[in-house]
């Protein structure tokens, strides 16, 4: 695959180029201050790529639903007219949040092999604490039998994973618990919880770590 990464980090940021429609607001936020595109049609999405969260603007006369994919990249998109701009995990909506552990749970399913790679690639990283620890689930001792088992044989697939090492019997299941503790800025993040592997850090977070 060409997404493999030697420190077991996720590639390098990607720019999103298609989002799920987490909820739609046909009348704009009820609230004014939520944003400055009050009163206009707006929807609370995720990137499919690095599960950015995003307010997005559709066309004109276009409806959106809840968990549609829509295109969002630079070239020519049919339901979306702009993505507004990032969106603050403390600002969505009460449906977001919701939808937000479906929709990542798909995303994850959908990009099975590249998140199988993640399972068979990683390695320490710079804190010398071991990405694999930072799963929920998964320890040092669940971490060294990973490890062991892709030496014998690369893992094929989820089911494949689960079924070498039922004691982890749900990978996909650990990589949404993982997302959504990184895209959680409503709680301080300290000790395994402040690094991002899946996501990107928040402006301040990158700030503060150079």
């Amino acid at each position: 695959m060409d997404n493999k990464n030697k420190k077991g980090k996720m590639p390098a940021v990607k720019k999103e180029e298609y989002a799920v429609v987490l909820d739609y607001l046909s009348r704009g936020y009820v609230k004014s201050d939520m944003s400055k595109f009050g009163g206009k049609p707006i929807a609370q999405a995720i990137g499919t790529e690095q599960f950015t969260l995003l307010e997005l603007a559709p066309k004109n006369g276009v409806d959106l639903e809840i968990q549609d994919t829509v295109y969002i990249g630079k070239g020519k998109r049919d339901k979306i007219y702009r993505v507004l701009g990032k969106l603050d995990f403390e600002n969505l909506t009460a449906t977001s949040r919701i939808e937000l552990d479906y929709a990542i749970r798909d995303i994850v399913e959908a990009n099975e092999d590249r998140f199988v790679e993640f399972f068979n690639t990683t390695e320490a990283i710079s804190t010398r604490q071991h990405s694999l620890e930072l799963i929920p689930g998964i320890g040092k001792k669940y971490m060294w039998e990973i490890i062991e088992a892709r030496e014998e044989k690369p893992f094929e697939s989820f089911e494949d994973f689960s079924q070498r090492l039922p004691n982890l019997a749900d990978p996909a299941g650990m990589i949404v618990k993982r997302v959504q503790q990184e895209l959680d800025t409503s709680t301080p993040k300290r000790g395994k919880n402040k690094y991002n592997i899946f996501t990107q850090a928040p402006r301040a977070q990158r700030r503060n770590a150079k």
